[in-house]
């Protein structure tokens, strides 16, 4: 009987559309099943189509809350956003960043900066950045921002985001101290993932006052510049494509409200008007830039408590799901809103308690490691 070689067992195929879909958790493990997978699973062209379907699923199966809490709690937790929506109860996690961050006298200073493309940016201390992707555990910390930093300046107002026509993420930092004489001085700075470095922004001038945290939308970081105690104020925007400033023109409104305050949803810019009698109006620039483009999304009528006060200050929307509900952050409990039924729904949230705000990132393959050294 003629005796056969055995041949290695082939390794089954699945096709990359399947594999694109899959949580990150799972495409880690597949990575060992060959070279073919793993070279597959690791390339630019796979992560940023698994990206792109994780971002577009409308259950929001792959978007997770993340919050930072006051200690001794841990510092940072998070939950999934499909079970918030669709499910009788949710569960806090708290989150292993394992990265070495400074301890000091400024303990309560954590900041989450942003999210991006799965990518999270964290500041502690007023002083130190970190980069982190928590679905994959790769963590970087950044250059010292400027050797001036080591004296009495402190990051009081930053940004993250990403770069699309160069394929980069930057760090927005302003540098701010005053001194003892009464003056203030400032400096722009931004880091470039690309370069592990950061530079003066040339045109920099100083817009203060504007608000702390800059937010991403359309390639650009934004803020709301206010002009003392009137309704006067600016969108101020920074494109991180061209490193310029720009002025964002604004909703036509009718009316005073309180404390217009800047948002992002579904990645469009928006702005929120507090109303005394009428609720939150929330506005959306569908095409950036243009503002003809400006139209009111809904109406959110009032929440009546006397202990946490008005909308714009305290509360901050999430995402609008599949049936046009809105989920938004209320104080420290999480509220939907069905503008269909016009009712609110307070999810049940265990282990996720006194958290000082709140933001929606995706689980993703994107890594911080530049194409360079990863060939």
């Amino acid at each position: 009987m003629e005796i056969k070689s055995l041949k290695t067992e082939q390794i089954p195929t699945l096709p990359e559309e399947i594999l694109s879909r899959l949580p990150v958790k799972s495409l880690l493990k597949f990575r060992c099943v060959s070279r073919s997978w793993h070279s597959l699973i690791g390339s630019k062209k796979f992560i940023k189509t698994h990206l792109q379907n994780s971002t577009k699923n409308t259950n929001f199966t792959h978007h997770k809350i993340i919050s930072n809490f006051c200690p001794p709690q841990e510092r940072l937790k998070h939950c999934s956003l499909h079970s918030l929506l669709y499910e009788p109860v949710t569960y806090g996690v708290p989150l292993d960043f394992d990265f070495d961050y400074p301890t000091n006298n400024r303990e309560d200073s954590f900041h989450v900066v942003g999210c991006c493309n799965g990518l999270i940016c964290i500041l502690v201390g007023g002083k130190h950045f970190y980069l982190w992707n928590p679905s994959t555990r790769e963590s970087k910390k950044l250059p010292v921002i400027d050797n001036i930093i080591k004296w009495c300046f402190f990051v009081t107002k930053y940004g993250f985001g990403y770069d699309e026509r160069n394929d980069d993420y930057k760090v927005f930092g302003l540098l701010s101290v005053f001194w003892h004489t009464g003056r203030y001085q400032s400096i722009g700075k931004i880091y470039s993932l690309k370069t592990n470095s950061w530079k003066n922004i040339d045109n920099f001038k100083d817009r203060s006052p504007f608000e702390q945290a800059g937010i991403f939308a359309s390639g650009k970081l934004h803020w709301e510049r206010k002009f003392g105690l009137n309704s006067r104020w600016d969108i101020v925007s920074f494109d991180l494509k061209n490193e310029v400033y720009e002025i964002v023109e604004q909703p036509n409104y009718v009316g005073m409200c309180s404390s217009p305050k800047l948002e992002v949803l579904e990645g469009c810019l928006c702005v929120l008007y507090d109303y005394e009698k009428i609720g939150l109006e929330i506005w959306v620039m569908k095409n950036y830039g243009v503002k003809e483009s400006w139209y009111k999304l809904m109406n959110v009528p009032n929440i009546y408590d006397l202990w946490r006060g008005s909308y714009s200050r305290l509360s901050s929307p999430l995402c609008i799901g599949s049936n046009g509900e809105l989920v938004f952050t209320y104080g420290s409990t999480f509220v939907v809103y069905y503008p269909k039924d016009n009712r609110f729904q307070h999810p049940q949230i265990m282990n996720f308690v006194e958290f000082r705000g709140a933001d929606v990132y995706v689980e993703s393959l994107v890594s911080l490691v530049s194409d360079e050294r990863q060939n």
